[in-house]
């Protein structure tokens, strides 16, 4: 069976849909890739941000939840998403980010690579972390950014658990991750090729309270698979094994399925096709609100109760 090629996508919580929009492509230099509804609440927005075309490894997506309760950090929930950006970046992050009055980390070294760290809007923790491997993606050339230090997709995700050994066991049993670093750094591994891999940083937070959803929360990561066949063998997989993993669920962009690892962390695993240009052309990606087949019915009731959103052109 094929292995998983890395991050397909990570998928969070949002307050104001509009704050949400102008800091991930106003001040980040992401594209907004699509613009659609949540398809389990379609009450709800699911904005999709990448490089120019939503390439798989640059996908972030939100559902925007307006004022509801914020979320509480802790076990059983991604707690921080890292991009991957050019050796020597950072300190064009640092003076950007200063200029828009973001609190940033000094630059420091982590296991052998070095990163800044910031909140966005809702108190997301971000990671920028300067990555070597040539990750490909496609540049986009309207997101402020020069492409010498723009966003190349993610580098990984930390992952808060209350015991790590048998979410280690997991990651290395059953999805195929590798351990990084010496026996004494025990805690990162990496799953998928060099140049799309996704690395994983497992924190053990002992009897903390278990995370809550809610605006600044991380609600999945999701892993690649090149196609449906692949999803199928590895779905049979973590069924065979005791996993309890959903049926196939058409996300329209993508195929998935969704299963949790020991610590709770919601894991899905999508497909790379179809991919955004299913329903729009590259060129306006992310230009109108896409709908479902089964929600057209719908358009005019969601247009009149979802908040209007615009892309910023100059935020700098």
């Amino acid at each position: 069976m094929e292995s998983l090629k890395g991050i397909h996508h990570v998928t969070a919580m949002a307050g104001d849909p509009q704050a949400n929009v102008d800091f991930y492509c106003g001040i980040l230099g992401l594209r907004l890739v699509k613009l659609t509804v949540n398809f389990d609440d379609p009450n709800t927005y699911h904005l999709y941000y990448g490089d120019a075309v939503g390439s798989p490894g640059t996908i972030l997506t939100f559902f925007p939840l307006g004022q509801n309760s914020r979320a509480t950090i802790g076990t059983g929930e991604v707690t921080a998403i890292s991009f991957a950006v050019p050796k020597g970046a950072l300190p064009f992050w640092q003076e950007l980010l200063g200029k828009h009055s973001i609190a940033v980390s000094a630059a420091a070294e982590r296991w052998n690579f070095t990163r800044m760290e910031f909140q966005d809007p809702d108190g997301i923790k971000l990671e920028l972390v300067e990555d070597p491997t040539p990750r490909p993606f496609s540049f986009w050339k309207d997101g402020g950014i020069p492409e010498s230090f723009a966003i190349r997709g993610f580098f990984g995700v930390t992952m808060s658990v209350a015991s790590a050994a048998d979410s280690i066991r997991f990651l290395t049993d059953r999805l195929g991750a590798k351990p990084q670093g010496t026996p004494e750094q025990s805690g990162l591994f990496v799953i998928g090729e060099s140049e799309r891999a996704g690395f994983v940083e497992i924190v053990a937070l002992g009897h903390r309270q278990r995370g809550q959803m809610g605006p600044g929360a991380v609600h999945h990561v999701a892993w690649r698979v090149t196609n449906e066949d692949e999803q199928l063998a590895w779905r049979s997989k973590l069924a065979e094994s005791g996993v309890g993993v959903t049926p196939v669920r058409d996300r329209k962009y993508f195929r998935s399925i969704y299963f949790r690892e020991p610590g709770e962390v919601l894991f899905e695993i999508a497909t790379d096709p179809p991919g955004f240009t299913a329903d729009e052309p590259r060129e306006s990606l992310g230009s109108k609100l896409q709908l479902p087949e089964w929600l057209e019915c719908e358009r005019r009731f969601l247009q009149k109760i979802l908040p209007p959103v615009k892309v910023p052109t100059a935020f700098r």
